[in-house]
């Protein structure tokens, strides 16, 4: 009995530049607030639910569609940071859990770091800027860890800066990727990685 074979092309769209614009904007904005600049407030915690969280998780959602492991674990998991990190603030306000203590926060930043650090490494096979958002995405981890464990307003306030950094490099990859498929060259360079 004779099989046929069939292949399907995926003409679904590209899913990065959402996930990467939701995850820089939240993060700039959050790290403004970690700057010093203005205080916590409601449009950090929505940009947090519904861009940084959610958007990012739908992103992550049609990275599986597009056979991109690496894409759908990061944008699955940093949607549920995003989602965590809101809960973690708004949760114990509303009287529903008691608020994390400094070391439980300090545990929590320091396991986010460790797993960006873990993804940084899949990085050196895609591209430069992809490298730097996740190396400062690592740093930005680990600061916010010290910056509790110290208790150092110099140091917060240095991490929000570099969060900032972090946020609007993963913007440029944002705008990057869209651009660069929307004109059918590249537009801003995101050091593409030859694959072997």
């Amino acid at each position: 009995m004779e099989q046929s074979v069939m292949s399907i092309k995926d003409t679904s769209a590209n899913p990065a530049p959402l996930g990467l614009f939701g995850f820089g904007m939240t993060t700039v904005l959050l790290n403004l607030h970690n700057a010093g600049i203005y205080e916590m407030n409601s449009m950090i915690l929505a940009m947090g639910i519904f861009y940084g969280g959610i958007s990012q998780i739908i992103a992550g959602i049609m990275e599986c569609k597009k056979n991109n492991s690496f894409g759908m674990t990061a944008f699955i998991s940093y949607g549920f940071f995003w989602l965590t990190l809101v809960g973690l603030i708004v949760m114990p306000k509303l009287g529903w859990v008691t608020a994390t203590s400094g070391t439980g926060m300090i545990a929590y930043l320091i396991m986010w770091g460790v797993f960006t650090l873990l993804l940084f490494f899949g990085t050196l096979k895609i591209s430069k800027a992809l490298q730097f958002v996740f190396a400062t995405l690592t740093v930005l981890f680990f600061l916010l860890a010290a910056g509790d464990a110290t208790g150092n307003q110099g140091l917060k306030t240095f991490t929000g800066y570099e969060g900032i950094i972090c946020g609007l490099s993963a913007i440029y990859t944002g705008a990057a990727s869209l651009l660069n498929e929307v004109y059918g060259k590249t537009v801003l360079p995101l050091g593409l990685v030859p694959r072997n």
